[in-house]
C-alpha cells in the first residue's frame, strides 16, 4: 500500500450522504436533523439514529483496524 491509499483509507469521512442511506432517509434531512435546535429548518433526529451511527462507528473501527494491520504486514 502507498502513501495516498493509506492516507486517503485513514481520512475518508463519512458522508451526509452514507448517513442517510444506513437511516433510509433523505441527505436534506440529516443536514436539517444537525441543526441547531433553535433553527427554523431544525428537524428532529430519524428514529433509530443511535443503532444506525454505532454500526456506522463499529464498521469504521474495523476498516481502521484492517488498514492498520496491513500497514503493519506491509513493513514486515
Amino acid at each position: 500500500m502507498d502513501f495516498r491509499k493509506a492516507t486517503d483509507a485513514l481520512c475518508a469521512p463519512l458522508t451526509h450522504a452514507e448517513l442517510a442511506k444506513a437511516l433510509g432517509v433523505s441527505v436534506p434531512l440529516i443536514r436539517q436533523a444537525r441543526l441547531k435546535p433553535e433553527a427554523n429548518a431544525h428537524r428532529t433526529a430519524p428514529q433509530g439514529w443511535e443503532q444506525a451511527v454505532s454500526d456506522l462507528a463499529e464498521d469504521r473501527a474495523k476498516r481502521y483496524r484492517e488498514l492498520a494491520e496491513r500497514l503493519r504486514n506491509d513493513r514486515r
